[in-house]
């Protein structure tokens, strides 16, 4: 088998409208004005405040909703609120299917769980579902839901494989990947403990061009008359997962040798984007290290590269490792104890070096389709191992393509420690660099099994100690974004929560900072069959506000409904309000005598 250097990672150089509009429908409101430069907002015309919303209003929230569907919600979110329901589902399940035979359990599914969580069977079944929603301003993100059926026995053996090199696998090469960023059986299936998210397993480079093809397809569906339309991403679907894990390393320390350094200056406890170097110190540690020779160095910080200040900050010092040392060639690492750099695993397989390489095209692919489609493309976030890989690459995407308008949207989990520093470093990027900062702001799918991970396997757990604490995190980022948007009339930021609170805070602020829903600046998401009465109430007074609409064969979603159900669990058993709107609203109409309510 031939062995060859890993290939250097040309990021910069990798990485039409359908009839179905999956944007919300247009509302009666001022137009947006004329869009000003990044950093300052041109003059505006008079026009409304920012619209008020009444989440506790049931008639207006429900107005889309027939009242089977009421008894459907409350039913389904109801099972999903029982312990007991929850801990047998998928025997419950197989006994259904084995006592009514496909055809009948694949309509008692499309009449709960099924038809609560699930648009439909394919895109053109998900038709009315879409036109429906939007016509009550509701838009669409389109979410391919099926995924494979593997035993846990199977999700380990493949993820042990995918998350290792042939070296490594043949015994020949030792990997220095420390073991946040190793492969551990025991965590093998990424899906457990986890509820809201797809899950993809690296099988062959021909699954991952299937997936490239269904990512291509959503885009398609989901472009249309509207320019605001989505389509989500993710990249362990389109490629090996050891490129990510390995990429990570690289990226993981050497921004933790640039906090050490930051300590031995007397600088440690600063933001991440308040942390600047005294770049004569700096260039002592560098020489050390062995990292270039004195006279590279001296190269490197000259007052044209960084001012006149004297001082180097983290961007600065990301910016030169791009440009200097040429990692991903080296794939070399700081190594705290030693003070010298090391080798991660520099020898990747002929074969490797061509998954790498169709892994970036995959995701060039979908870029490019998204920027002809009008579609804005959001990159999800997963696990910790994979993440700084995966934010580094959406980076390189938004580079090459958020020029005119924010396109590729990069997500931040809240919920993590250094959420806060991801945000603030993303945002002070794209001003140094002039491209247009799209972010969706979420809490995370991944909490358990990260803290399960991090103590059994022996690092410092990365999330937050509190839900509590997560929803100040957020709050924090999203108020940064929020005031970016103030003076940035070209940045944009995905709102994804469920919470009450966090949708009341971003209105509250939107008011105080001037931000109107025509900017077109601040969306909202939540999932289908969730929290209707946050959605409808936002879409019908103008706010930008999208469900995720997963779809595919009852069989195939099979999984997704379980991890929903799951969801729902904890999400719908501590608060009950959703539960309590939909008695309320469906009383009225008994009342009333409008039980046979018909939206229109």
């Amino acid at each position: 088998m031939g062995l060859r250097r890993a290939p250097r990672l040309q990021l910069s150089a990798l990485c039409r409208r359908a009839a179905l509009s999956t944007a919300p429908a247009a509302r009666e409101q001022p137009a947006a004005g004329p869009r000003a430069e990044p950093g300052r907002r041109s003059a505006e015309t008079a026009r409304p405040p920012v619209p008020a919303v009444d989440f506790g209003n049931t008639q207006e929230a429900y107005r889309s909703r027939r009242s089977w569907e009421l008894v459907r919600s409350l039913l389904v979110l109801r099972l999903c609120a029982s312990p007991a329901l929850l801990a047998r589902h998928e025997q419950l399940l197989h006994l259904a299917r084995r006592l009514l035979g496909q055809r009948l359990f694949n309509t008692l599914m499309k009449m709960t769980f099924y038809g609560q969580f699930v648009g439909g069977e394919d895109q053109e079944s998900i038709r009315p579902l879409i036109q429906h929603n939007r016509a009550f301003g509701v838009g669409s993100i389109l979410d391919y839901g099926v995924e494979e059926d593997l035993t846990p026995e199977e999700a380990e053996r493949t993820e042990m494989e995918s998350c290792s090199s042939a070296l490594e696998r043949d015994g020949h090469g030792v990997s220095k990947r420390e073991k946040q960023f190793q492969a551990h059986r025991a965590f093998g299936d990424r899906r457990d403990r986890v509820t809201s998210a797809h899950t993809y397993f690296y099988a062959s480079e021909a699954k991952c061009d299937r997936h490239m093809e269904t990512f291509l397809r959503c885009i398609e569906a989901s472009g249309g008359a509207s320019e605001d339309g989505f389509s989500a991403i993710k990249l362990t679907a389109l490629g090996r997962p050891q490129f990510l894990l390995q990429f990570s390393v690289v990226l993981t320390k050497w921004r933790r040798f640039f906090h050490h350094v930051a300590a031995e200056q007397g600088k440690a406890g600063l933001a991440a984007v308040d942390t600047k170097l005294e770049v004569a110190a700096l260039q002592e540690s560098v020489v050390k290290m062995g990292i270039a020779s004195r006279a590279e160095i001296e190269d490197w910080f000259k007052a044209e590269t960084l001012g006149v200040s004297g001082t180097l900050d983290l961007l600065d010092w990301c910016s030169l490792i791009d440009s200097r040392t040429e990692l991903s060639r080296h794939l070399v690492v700081p190594n705290m104890q030693t003070g010298r750099l090391e080798p991660l695993l520099s020898r990747f397989t002929e074969e490797e070096e061509r998954q790498m390489t169709r892994m970036l095209q995959r995701m060039d692919v979908l870029a490019k389709k998204a920027s002809q489609a009008g579609v804005r493309l959001m990159v999800d976030a997963e696990q910790t191992y994979f993440q700084p890989a995966i934010s580094r690459l959406t980076l390189e995407m938004q580079r090459r393509f958020n020029v005119e308008r924010p396109l590729i949207f990069n997500t931040f989990q809240c919920y993590l420690r250094d959420a806060y520093d991801n945000v603030t470093l993303d945002v002070e990027l794209a001003r140094r660099e002039g491209w247009c900062f799209g972010a969706k702001l979420v809490r995370g799918a991944y909490m358990t099994q990260e803290r399960a991970r991090a103590l059994e396997v022996g690092y410092e757990d990365p999330i937050n100690p509190t839900y509590e604490a997560t929803s100040a995190v957020y709050h924090r980022c999203l108020d940064y974004v929020l005031e970016e948007l103030k003076h940035n009339a070209r940045a944009a930021v995905m709102v994804a929560s469920h919470n009450e609170d966090t949708v009341r805070f971003t209105l509250r602020r939107m008011e105080e900072l001037g931000l109107h829903p025509a900017d077109r600046q601040v969306y909202f998401g939540q999932l289908l069959g969730m929290c209707d009465q946050i959605s409808f109430p936002l879409g019908q007074a103008g706010f930008l506000v999208y469900k995720y609409v997963p779809y595919g064969p009852v069989m195939e979603v099979l999984p997704y409904l379980s991890r929903r159900a799951l969801e729902n669990s904890g999400v719908m058993k501590g608060a009950q309000r959703e539960r309590q709107l939909l008695w309320q609203e469906l009383k009225r109409r008994l009342c009333t005598g409008s039980l046979f309510h018909q939206p229109a």
